[in-house]
């Protein structure tokens, strides 16, 4: 923790919290120390336990991912606080643990819009990595009545999912694109040059084109 303190950057905090993340560690810094630290469970739990930000997206750096149980992964997106916490609980440990089905299972159904997201985020990994038992269509009717109204964080992971069924599906990509259309969901989200747009239609779009040019 001594060593974190140390890492504060105040430019890099003032760059964080526009994205709601109250840390001011470099990630690139932090992903060093990671690597020098190696692999180390009972720290990662231990630097969870601290609620800092940067000792936790540390923790999720050194830890153990299959080693978690589903009732542990359940409390820490729960106690997940900032988005780049959250995103790096789904994505480096609980997409590599065993229990993620069950959990996404559940989580897409969580009153809780910030765990439901983490529910969609599981769902999107699905279409595109292992789709097989998943009702395509029935996601698309979700998304369809659902998106436009909901919360932030959720409705960018079903934006995603959207997106990704439209990417990897052509017999849903039809379906997928005209929902984006009428939606109109992040339609004017500001796009850095060289940067693909979030909004559904563009992004299916631009990916496609790039598969068919390889």
């Amino acid at each position: 923790m001594a060593e974190l303190a140390e890492l504060e950057d105040p430019k890099a905090r003032a760059v964080n919290e526009k994205h709601g993340d109250d840390h001011g560690v470099n990630l690139g810094t932090l992903r060093a120390l990671a690597k020098r630290l190696k692999t180390q469970q009972d720290l990662a739990r231990g630097l969870w336990d601290t609620d800092d930000t940067a000792a936790r997206l540390l923790a999720l750096l050194v830890c153990r991912p299959k080693a978690f149980g589903r009732d542990e992964l359940d409390a820490m997106v729960r106690e997940a606080r900032t988005p780049k916490v959250h995103d790096w609980l789904v994505n480096y440990v609980v997409k590599k643990n065993p229990h993620a089905e069950e959990l996404r299972l559940a989580w897409s159904a969580d009153e809780d819009p910030v765990v439901a997201s983490a529910g969609w985020a599981l769902t999107t990994e699905r279409v595109a990595k292992k789709p097989e038992g998943l009702d395509l269509s029935a996601l698309l009717d979700v998304i369809e009545a659902e998106m436009k109204d909901a919360p932030d964080r959720l409705q960018w992971a079903m934006n995603h999912c959207l997106a990704q069924i439209g990417i990897e599906h052509a017999d849903h990509r039809d379906r997928a694109m005209d929902i984006g259309e009428r939606l109109q969901v992040l339609e004017d989200y500001p796009t850095s040059p060289g940067c693909t747009s979030p909004f559904a239609p563009v992004w299916i779009t631009e990916i496609v084109r790039r598969r068919q040019v390889r």
